[in-house]
């Protein structure tokens, strides 16, 4: 992404390079991260003590949680961005910014999504039932932060990686499904269940299987787009202004089934995508071309 010359106190007219104040910037968004994450925590303690103290229904706490970390994945595409704007690029931020995605992405989920699936199933009918599934719950929750820490482990390491089914060259591809996705795809759910906590086993056991594919999905090799080829200096056509402003609009007024289909389309497009590669390589194992005839020399 090409830089762009900010005029005013964010740059050094005389050498052109930004100003100190400039760093600050993308480290604030990062920190409004971080903060997020740690909101989305407490929230969760917060939901769980009052669901104990006899709370029933939707649960306001988990509410702030998912919304929290909503928020998060929002700040999370910005402040890269900023820093490339503004070329304000470093190591401490790169640092920064993967230890922030292990706390939100990471921690923050997991322990909502114990809390708001496991922790209240009732189990009257099979007590046996409960210690199974809690096992279960702490171990795929616990994997969801294990391999959320791996997946922004290997992108801190790797340069230029190559998904395991490469698109189109004129595109940008994350190798496997990025932390912020997959956390965002666990407060989606959340959200348009009106955070009321799953009492019934069988959805339990469900939900730990989402989560089972989350974590497998963000250490897969499997493309996702990651939109980074989109720049936000350069003009933008009639129609691309015309869905902005409709997303926007669907998403103030209808959140909860808008923020659940993106969620659900973006982490089911690496999985088609996949699935639709295997699907041709398979036809052309069955139906190799022809070959042309030789032609006498």
């Amino acid at each position: 992404m090409a830089k762009i010359n900010l005029p005013g106190p964010l740059m050094d007219r005389q050498n052109r390079r930004p100003r100190r104040a400039a760093y600050a910037l993308p480290t604030l968004f990062t920190a409004g991260n971080l903060y997020l994450g740690f909101l989305s925590i407490l929230k969760s303690f917060e939901g769980s003590m009052a669901i104990k103290g006899g709370l029933v229904g939707s649960i306001p706490q988990f509410e702030i949680a998912a919304k929290a970390i909503g928020v998060a994945v929002l700040l999370d595409g910005l402040d890269g961005r900023i820093a490339r704007l503004t070329g304000t690029e470093s190591d401490f931020g790169r640092e920064m910014d993967s230890l922030a995605d292990v706390i939100t992405f990471g921690i923050a989920p997991a322990v909502l999504a114990f809390a708001w699936g496991v922790q209240f199933v009732d189990f009257t009918a099979d007590p046996m039932i409960r210690e199974h599934l809690l096992r279960a719950g702490v171990f795929l929750c616990f994997l969801f932060l294990l391999c959320s820490a791996a997946r922004l482990a290997r992108f801190n390491v790797q340069t230029n990686p190559v998904p395991k089914n490469p698109g189109r060259p004129d595109r940008k591809y994350f190798v496997g499904l990025p932390t912020p996705a997959s956390a965002g795809a666990v407060a989606a759910v959340i959200y348009a269940a009106d955070c009321v906590p799953i009492r019934w086993w069988p959805v339990a056991a469900f939900w730990l299987g989402l989560m089972g594919l989350l974590s497998f999905l963000m250490v897969s090799t499997w493309r996702y787009r990651s939109f980074k080829d989109l720049s936000l200096v350069r003009p933008r056509s009639t129609l691309t202004v015309v869905t902005l402003g409709s997303l926007i609009y669907l998403i103030w007024n209808y959140s909860q089934p808008v923020l659940l289909g993106m969620a659900v389309a973006y982490t089911g497009s690496g999985i088609v995508i996949r699935a639709g590669g295997i699907v041709r390589r398979w036809i052309r194992r069955q139906h190799p071309p022809p070959h042309p005839h030789q032609q006498p020399g």
